[in-house]
């Protein structure tokens, strides 16, 4: 789906390097005349966000890992002497710091943007697959990345978490041992996490590649959910595209730097300014807050054992989403019954955010139960069964007939 380019390299040298690295080819074609349906909103300006996202992360990471020391006994003052002694230390924290709730957020947004247009659908079911790998690669990323503060939060959030594994049958106490490089939370975990914490971004990155190349080859969907027709149907990605991406990110970065530069330790919690103390367990343990839906499902299920299925299973049921939704329509502006129903999701994913986020006692398990019961039934159940019995909308004949209203 790259656009046909017309690039011609103007200087001898560009010219000498495209007859043997045509990337000046391949920039043109995939990033300026590649042909993007002409009616994206500003729910699409979101991949390019987390791209920019993502290259935040990496660099301020990077920085910090110069200053930061990986041991039990240091770890904690490594990152106070950031803060205080390293030049713009305090603001290559924040911004990493605050930078992990914005990539998740965004990737949040993302998500949700994808099933509601049906963006999963075939011929696109590769790249919501690849998303779904990403979402996962992020989840273990931000919480070994959570863990190397080494303040009370993160020193037992790694204790509860990792021992979630102890309750597969047969292989779960090994693979805490392996886990924890002992026979509990300590200096080997630490280093453990200090290693994949830094190398997995950039298996994210690559995995980023596959998606974005995957895009290129099947096409973006689109508000509508239909394939461009003809010519009208489409602009070229520069500067169309790029100017409304731009705007997007923009506005996105001004909320970014507010938080940065104003509260950024509103989503954090106070207890992990406190050095990590194996001898003393704070009143709650919480983790960040876009951990907090998947929190919630696994403490609504009393057995172990299948509390942490049903929290695996929360994750992996998207990457099946291409096949459970049986109906023909991608767009959920057409199907007036998966509105209703999607909409109720959203709400779900939101409620169980703030119910993970308390004690699991009296009305907060209620809840907790009855949430995650719709959560996976909209999947194996509403899904389906809509597709079989949902009467749509008539979908326009064309992406340029979609906006013919608006252009009138």
């Amino acid at each position: 789906m790259s656009g046909n380019s017309t690039y011609k390299p103007r200087s001898a040298f560009m010219q000498w390097l495209e007859r043997r690295l045509p990337i000046g080819g391949f920039i043109h074609s995939s990033f300026v005349v590649y042909p993007t349906p002409r009616n994206l909103n500003y729910w699409w300006t979101f991949g390019g966000i987390l791209t920019f996202m993502l290259a935040v992360q990496i660099v301020t990471g990077i920085v910090l890992a110069m200053h930061y020391t990986p041991h039990v006994d240091l770890a904690f003052n490594s990152i106070e002497s950031i803060m205080r002694d390293v030049n713009y230390g305090w603001l290559l924290r924040y911004v990493h710091q605050t930078g992990a709730s914005m990539f998740f957020g965004a990737a949040y947004i993302h998500m949700f943007r994808g099933m509601y247009y049906g963006s999963y659908k075939e011929p696109r079911e590769v790249l919501w697959i690849l998303g779904v790998i990403l979402l996962l690669l992020m989840i273990v990323t931000g919480f070994m990345g959570y863990v190397l503060v080494w303040g009370q939060m993160s020193f037992w959030a790694a204790t509860v978490i990792t021992n979630l594994f102890s309750a597969i049958p047969v292989v779960g106490d090994s693979i805490v041992t392996w886990l924890w490089g002992g026979f509990a939370v300590g200096n080997p975990t630490l280093n453990r996490f200090y290693s994949l914490h830094y190398l997995l971004p950039f298996v994210i990155a690559g995995v980023v590649v596959l998606h974005i190349w995957s895009l290129h080859v099947v096409g973006q969907n689109n508000p509508a959910g239909i394939e461009p027709k003809s010519a009208k149907d489409t602009v070229d990605f520069t500067p169309y595209a790029t100017i409304k991406d731009s705007y997007g990110l923009i506005l996105f970065c001004i909320l970014f730097a507010w938080l940065v530069f104003y509260i950024p330790n509103y989503l954090s919690h106070p207890d992990n300014y406190i050095m990590a103390n194996p001898a003393q367990t704070p009143a709650e343990i919480v983790p960040e807050w876009y951990y907090l839906p998947f929190y919630a499902i696994l403490r609504a299920i009393p057995n172990k054992l299948l509390g942490v299925t049903a929290l695996g299973a929360s994750i992996l049921i998207l990457a099946f989403l291409p096949w459970l939704d049986t109906s023909p329509v991608r767009s959920g502006r057409y199907r007036p019954m998966f509105k209703f129903f999607f909409w109720v999701f959203v709400v779900v994913c939101i409620g169980l955010g703030y119910l993970g986020s308390n004690q699991p006692v009296g009305w907060y398990v209620f809840f907790a139960r009855l949430f995650t019961l719709y959560y996976f039934a909209f999947f194996l159940i509403i899904l389906p069964v809509l597709g079989l019995v949902e009467s749509t909308k008539p979908l326009p004949s064309s992406i340029d007939d979609s906006i013919a209203p608006a252009k009138a």
